[in-house]
């Protein structure tokens, strides 16, 4: 066994502006908030810590940096979209009126957008 294979993995997502990523974590997203220091607020995803860290001057990559899977993709999209969540279309990916890409065969869904940092994030479906 690898010396890491028991780890439990911690996730970093980066913000310049803590107070709204929180709003929007905890309150849009609906993660559940279980602290708050001078580096981070954080949050657990199921069993996963996932710290909030301020980075002054953070601009965000161009993937997905964090991804949810979830039970039903429709409700979660819809859900999500009910409560300002803007899903992203990408032409010529053939996603449905709500956004979800399913993979070919049907293998996966997967329905991507933003966090106010502009962080890529998606919620998923494996088949």
């Amino acid at each position: 066994m690898g010396i890491l294979a028991t780890a439990r993995p911690v996730v970093f997502v980066c913000t310049s502006d803590r107070p709204k990523a929180v709003a929007f974590y905890r309150d849009t997203l609906g993660l559940r908030q279980t602290g708050e220091d001078e580096f981070a607020a954080v949050f657990d995803i199921s069993g996963v810590v996932m710290r909030l860290s301020t980075v002054p001057g953070f601009k965000p990559g161009e993937h997905p940096i964090l991804g949810l899977d979830v039970d039903d993709m429709r409700s979660a999209v819809t859900a999500l979209r009910d409560k300002g969540v803007t899903f992203l279309i990408y032409e010529g990916f053939g996603q449905d009126e709500l956004g979800i890409w399913t993979a070919p065969g049907g293998a996966a869904q997967v329905a991507w957008f933003k966090d106010p940092d502009g962080n890529m994030l998606s919620v998923n479906k494996a088949a």
